[in-house]
C-alpha cells in the first residue's frame, strides 16, 4: 500500500457536509485481495477491536461490518472502520465515515471519517493503516509514506493498549475539560456555531456581532471586577460580612506572629487559606494548635504573600452554582479519603481508588486523580499514620483538609435538598461579588436546613466554578447546568448567527461579492468581505491578498464588530479545507466553466461544477440558494442544493421560459434582465434598476457585469433587501480601482483608454473580448497583456493564445511570477504557439518576462484613441504604474491641436 494525500475539512466539502478527515491510499496489490480472501483476517482484526462488532455500517444494525467483511470488502473500508474505532476508544465522541474509489484511478481510495481534532484524527488514521497492514499475510504486508500523516503512536502497531493509551493523551490534550465540553455540546445541540480561538479553552459561540465567548465557566458577560474580588478572599467575604450574610469571622496575616495571635483572638479551631488562590490550593482546615498552624501558614504562603486565618465553621462542605440570579445546582463535597480494609497500606488504597477510570488528571475527568504531596503526608501524619500504615477495617483516612475535586474529592448532589434560604444566601453572595456564574462554597452540617439556624456560612465565592461535580457526581442525579449558561448567554429571542451571503463560480465571484457587500452596507449592515483582492471590515482593507478561502471566512466569522458575512469560496479553498462555515444563509452560484481543470482530480468541467455546488448544497433549511438559469450545469445543481431556490438570467423573455416560468408559476422567486431593466419577481413583478443606469454595466455593454447585477440583486432580495436599496447601491457601484480592484478598471490618459482586468480564463477573456468589441472604434488598436497560471493545462494556455489572437492587434504575452511548476518561458512558448496557430502574424505577438515589462511596452506602444488591456496578477502594482503613467506629462503633446483632438472625438465622443 502507499498513502498518497490528506486532506482535513473543516466544514461541508466535496465528500459531505460535515468535517471530515480525508487519507487517499493506494492499495497496490492489496486491491485484488478483499477480506473474504485474506485467511484469519476478520478474525485477528476483532481479536484486537471486539468493538467493531457492534458497527452497523450499510446495514446500519450491530453486526453490520463484520457480515460486510465476510462476504468480501476493501482495506479502505475497513481502515476506515478501524480509524473510528480507535477514536472512539479513545474517548473522542466519532462515529461516522466513508470510503470511495477515486475515478480514473484503480485500486485507489479515499477513505474519510469524523475527528474530534486535527492531531488525534491524523493519528487515528495512521494507526489504523499500520494495523491493518500489521494484520495481513507477509507477503500483502508493507506501507509508503505513512510518516506524512501523522507520527506513530507506539511502537509495535498491533499494541492497541499502547496505542489507545497515547491516543487518549492526544484526544484530552487537543479536546475540552468537562466544563468547557459541557458547555460546547450545548451550545451545538441549541445549532449554535461553536469556533474554537486557542489551544486552551477560549471558545467562541455564535459568529461576528452575535457572539458571545467562554472560557471554561468563565462568561463573556462575567464581571472583571467580580472576579477579582472573588480572588481577594478578605474583600469578598467584607462585602459579605456588610450585607448581613453569614461568613466567618477572620484577620489577614502576613507573618507566623500575626497568624497566631489571629488563631488565639478567633479561638481554636482555625482555617488557613492564601488570600489569592482557588482549587482549594494551600487550605488547611481544622487547625488546633501553634505547630499546625506554622505547617499551614508556611503552605498558604506558597500560593500567596499574605494569608487568612478564620474561625472554622461547624458543617459539611457544599457547592452551590448560581447562574444569572438562579441555583441552579448544589453538591456536597466530600474530601480525598480512603476506607481501610485491615489488609492494604494507605498507599495500596489509594491506588485503588486512582484505578477509577472516571478519575484523570487535573481537570480531565470527571475525578481528579489523588495526588501523594507534603499536605498528603501531614494530614496523615496529624492521624498518627504513614503511607506503609494498614488502616482497621472501615477506618475513614483522610488525605486532605478541602473537599475540592480538583485534590481528588467527590461529590453528591444535593440540589434538591438545599433550604430555599441557603438558596437565597447563595443567590445574593453571587450579586454581590458581581458573578453571573458563581460557585458559593457553604459549610452546613444540614443543608436542608437554613445555616441561619444550623450554623455555618459561606467560606468562598469561586469565578470560573468547575462543573463536573454537578455533570456527573459521583453520588445523585446529574445536573444540566450547561444549559442554563448557554441560556444566560443566548435569551429567547437572542440569535447566535449573522446573515451569511456565500458566492462562488468560476467569474465574477469577487464583483458579485463587492456589489452585495456594497448593497448590504447601503442597508445599513456592517460587512465583513473576504474576495481575491483581500478581507475587507465594514469597507476597510483588513487583509490584503488573495482571500477566498475558509481561514479568511473565518476571520470575518470570528470579528465581533461585523454585523454580515459576505464570503467569495474559490475552489481551491473548497478543496483543500471545505467551507469556512456549517451553513449559509444565502449561496450563490454564478457559472460554471472550464477552468483550473487537471488539478486535484478535478478533470473535467462536471467535476469543477460539483465542487461548486458545495457553495448550494450548504444553503439552510431557510435560506436561498441562487442559481444561473443560463448555465446548464448550475441549472442541474437546483436538485441538490439547500434552501429555496430563486433563478437568475440574462436572457431575453426569460420568465416566460424554462426553469424560470414553471418556477415563478408555483410562487417561486427569480430576477431578470427585461427591456433593459433588472426585474425582480417577488409577490408581484418588480422593476429595480434600469441597466444603462448601473455604471458597472457601461450602459450595458458589459454584459458580465449584467449577470453580475443581477445575482447580486437575487441574493440580496432574496434576504429581504428593499428594492429601492438595491438600486440606490448598485447606482452607486462603479468600477473603479476604489470599488472592484482588478475588476474592468478604466482610466483614460493622454487619449488612450486603458483597461485593468483580472481576465485569467478563457472564459472571462472571450467575455471581456465582447465588451472589447464594442468599445474599439475605427482605426483605432487594442494592445493586449495577457497570461494564465502556470498550474493549467497546456489546452488551457495554447487556448488562451488563440483567443488573445482573435481579440487584440498587439498581444504582449508575460510570464506568470509563480510558474507553478513549469520551467520558464515555457508559459509563453505555448501561448504563442496557440496565438500563431489560429491565424496571428508573429510579428504581433510579443514574448516579455514579467507583467511590468509587458505593461510598459503596451503604454509606449500605444497611440491615441487605442485601448490598453491589462490583466495582470499583482493588481494593486499594474494599477499604481497605469496612474504613474496618467499623471506624467503628456508623450503626445507634440500633437496636440492637430490631429489628437479628432482622434479624442472619434473615440470617445
Amino acid at each position: 500500500m502507499q498513502f498518497i494525500e490528506r486532506s482535513v475539512y473543516t466544514g461541508p466539502n466535496l465528500y459531505g457536509l460535515k468535517p471530515m478527515i480525508r487519507l487517499r491510499l493506494d492499495l497496490g496489490a492489496l486491491e485484488d485481495w478483499p477480506t473474504s480472501r485474506l485467511p484469519g483476517f476478520t478474525d485477528a482484526l476483532l481479536e484486537k477491536l471486539p468493538g467493531l462488532a457492534a458497527h452497523g455500517c450499510s446495514y446500519r444494525a450491530p453486526g453490520g461490518l463484520v457480515q460486510r467483511m465476510r462476504d468480501g470488502t476493501w482495506a479502505g473500508h475497513v481502515i476506515e472502520h478501524i480509524a473510528i474505532e480507535l477514536q472512539s476508544m479513545a474517548g473522542a465522541a466519532v462515529s461516522r465515515g466513508k470510503t470511495r474509489s477515486v475515478k480514473g484511478q484503480p485500486g485507489v481510495y479515499d477513505i474519510l471519517y469524523r475527528y474530534a481534532d486535527r492531531v488525534s484524527g491524523l493519528a487515528a488514521g495512521r494507526a489504523a493503516i499500520a494495523l491493518a497492514d500489521a494484520l495481513l499475510p507477509r507477503d500483502l504486508q508493507g506501507v509508503k509514506g505513512l510518516d506524512r500523516i501523522a507520527e506513530p503512536l507506539a511502537d509495535d502497531p498491533a499494541d492497541i493498549d499502547a496505542i489507545v493509551s497515547a491516543l487518549r493523551i492526544l484526544v484530552k490534550k487537543n479536546g475540552f475539560g468537562p466544563s468547557t465540553s459541557a458547555l460546547v455540546n450545548e451550545a451545538k445541540r441549541r445549532g449554535i456555531p461553536v469556533m474554537r480561538l486557542d489551544e486552551a479553552s477560549l471558545v467562541q459561540f455564535g459568529l461576528g456581532s452575535r457572539q458571545r465567548r467562554i472560557r471554561a465557566s468563565v462568561t463573556g458577560a462575567t464581571s472583571l471586577i467580580g472576579a477579582e474580588l472573588a480572588g481577594n478572599k478578605a474583600a469578598a467575604k467584607a462585602l459579605l460580612e456588610e450585607a448581613g450574610l453569614p461568613v466567618p469571622t477572620g484577620r489577614v496575616a502576613r507573618s507566623m506572629d500575626e497568624a497566631l495571635l489571629a488563631a488565639r483572638q478567633l479561638r481554636w479551631p482555625v482555617v488557613v487559606k492564601p488570600l489569592s488562590g482557588n482549587h482549594g490550593r494551600g487550605v488547611t482546615t481544622g487547625i488546633a494548635d501553634a505547630d499546625a498552624l506554622k505547617a499551614a501558614f508556611e503552605l498558604a504562603s506558597r500560593s500567596s504573600r499574605a494569608v487568612i486565618v478564620e474561625r472554622e465553621l461547624p458543617g459539611n462542605d457544599h457547592r452551590i452554582l448560581v447562574v444569572d440570579g438562579k441555583v441552579v445546582a448544589a453538591a456536597e463535597r466530600i474530601p480525598a479519603q480512603v476506607i481501610g480494609d485491615g489488609e492494604s497500606p494507605v498507599a495500596a488504597l489509594i491506588e485503588a481508588v486512582n484505578a477509577d477510570p472516571r478519575r484523570g488528571q487535573g481537570h480531565e475527568n470527571v475525578l481528579t486523580r489523588i495526588k501523594v504531596d507534603d499536605a498528603v503526608r501531614a494530614l496523615l501524619a496529624s492521624q498518627q499514620l504513614v503511607l506503609k500504615s494498614v488502616p482497621k477495617k472501615g477506618r475513614v483516612v483522610r488525605l486532605r483538609g478541602t473537599a475540592n475535586l480538583s485534590t481528588g474529592g467527590t461529590a453528591v448532589d444535593r440540589t434538591d435538598a438545599i433550604h430555599p434560604e441557603n438558596a437565597a444566601i447563595a443567590i445574593q453572595a453571587a450579586a454581590i461579588i458581581g458573578l453571573d456564574v458563581a460557585g458559593i462554597d457553604m459549610l452546613a452540617p444540614d443543608i436542608s436546613q437554613s445555616v441561619r439556624e444550623t450554623g455555618g456560612g459561606i467560606v468562598e465565592v469561586n469565578a470560573a466554578p468547575g462543573l463536573r461535580m454537578h455533570i456527573e457526581p459521583s453520588e445523585g442525579t446529574p445536573r444540566d447546568v450547561a444549559r442554563p449558561i448557554i441560556a444566560s448567554l443566548f435569551p429567547p429571542g437572542r440569535r447566535s448567527r449573522i446573515p451569511i451571503f456565500a458566492i462562488t463560480g468560476t467569474n465574477g465571484k469577487s464583483t458579485t461579492a463587492r456589489m452585495v457587500a456594497r448593497i448590504l452596507c447601503e442597508a445599513g449592515y456592517r460587512v465583513g468581505l473576504t474576495s481575491t483582492s483581500g478581507v475587507y471590515i465594514d469597507g476597510r482593507l483588513q487583509v490584503a491578498g488573495d482571500s477566498s478561502g475558509p481561514k479568511s471566512a473565518r476571520m470575518v466569522l470570528r470579528n465581533p464588530t461585523v454585523d454580515t458575512a459576505v464570503l467569495e469560496a474559490a475552489r481551491g479553498g473548497i478543496l483543500r479545507e471545505g467551507l469556512g462555515f456549517d451553513h449559509c444563509d444565502v449561496g450563490a452560484v454564478l457559472n460554471v466553466t472550464a477552468d483550473h481543470l487537471g488539478l486535484k482530480g478535478i478533470d473535467t468541467v462536471e467535476d469543477l461544477a460539483r465542487v461548486k455546488s458545495i457553495v448550494a448544497q450548504s444553503v439552510g433549511r431557510r435560506g436561498h440558494a441562487v442559481l444561473n438559469a443560463d448555465d446548464p450545469l448550475t441549472c442541474d445543481m437546483a436538485r441538490r442544493a439547500g434552501g429555496r431556490i430563486v433563478w437568475f438570467s440574462a436572457r431575453p423573455n426569460a420568465a416566460a421560459t424554462e426553469p424560470i416560468a414553471t418556477h415563478l408559476a408555483s410562487g417561486g422567486m427569480a430576477v431578470v434582465r427585461e427591456d433593459g431593466d433588472i426585474v425582480l419577481y417577488k409577490n408581484g413583478r418588480t422593476v429595480v434598476a434600469s441597466i444603462a443606469e448601473l455604471p458597472s454595466t457601461l450602459e450595458g455593454a458589459a454584459e458580465f457585469n449584467v449577470a453580475n447585477a443581477l445575482a447580486a440583486t437575487a441574493m440580496s432580495a432574496a434576504y429581504g433587501i428593499k428594492p429601492e436599496t438595491i438600486a440606490l447601491a448598485l447606482r452607486a457601484f462603479t468600477t473603479s480601482f476604489e470599488d472592484s480592484p482588478g475588476r474592468l478598471n478604466i482610466l483614460d490618459a493622454h487619449g488612450i483608454r486603458i483597461i485593468v482586468d483580472y481576465a485569467h480564463n478563457p472564459a472571462a477573456l472571450t467575455a471581456l473580448g465582447r465588451l472589447i468589441d464594442r468599445l474599439r472604434v475605427e482605426g483605432s488598436r487594442a494592445f493586449g497583456m495577457v497570461s494564465i497560471p502556470g498550474d493549467r493545462r497546456d489546452q488551457d494556455l495554447l487556448a488562451m493564445g488563440a483567443l488573445a489572437s482573435a481579440i487584440f492587434d498587439e498581444i504582449m504575452f508575460r510570464e506568470a511570477p509563480d510558474g507553478r511548476g513549469r520551467p520558464a518561458g515555457s508559459i509563453n512558448a505555448l501561448m504563442v504557439e496557440g496565438a500563431i496557430a489560429a491565424g496571428k502574424a508573429p510579428h504581433h505577438v510579443h514574448q516579455l518576462r514579467n507583467e511590468e515589462e509587458a505593461t510598459d511596452e503596451c503604454l509606449r506602444r500605444a497611440q491615441p484613441g487605442d485601448l490598453v488591456v491589462l490583466m495582470p496578477t499583482d493588481v494593486e502594482g499594474i494599477w499604481q504604474r497605469v496612474t504613474a503613467f496618467a499623471e506624467a506629462p503628456s508623450p503626445f503633446a507634440h500633437i496636440i491641436g492637430t490631429e489628437f483632438p479628432s482622434i479624442l472625438e472619434r473615440a470617445y465622443g
